[in-house]
């Protein structure tokens, strides 16, 4: 079976640089065992990987921010009903105090 080959590079990117800026690129690029070519390939693939990176991080935040805006606004509608269905009434406490002495025993809770 064959190896799988990389594909073709048929398209190029002029860039102008000052006589400096390229030598001192040159100079780093063969220090580093590199050709100029693989050094800028690699330098946009990074730059792709890392925009890519970035959108989905924004992805992630966004649907954070979503989640915490509806958990926020279903806190808001359910808390006045869950105040109201939590807090004991006068009628609440009547029908535990089965001998309306206004104290409720423990014998009259368990009752309830």
């Amino acid at each position: 079976m064959g190896r799988e080959s990389s594909p073709k590079k048929s398209e190029t990117v002029e860039v102008r640089l000052p006589l400096a800026a390229k030598t001192a690129f040159m100079a780093r690029c063969r220090a580093q065992g590199l050709t100029a070519s693989e050094a800028i390939r690699g330098f946009i693939d990074a730059e792709l990987v890392q925009r890519r990176g970035a959108r989905h991080a924004v992805a992630f935040w966004r649907q954070v921010l979503v989640a915490a805006v509806a958990g926020l606004a279903l806190g808001a509608v359910a808390a006045p009903a869950l105040a109201l269905a939590l807090s004991p009434s006068r009628a609440d406490f009547d029908r535990l105090d089965r001998n309306r002495d206004g104290v409720v025993t423990f014998e009259e809770f368990r009752a309830r």
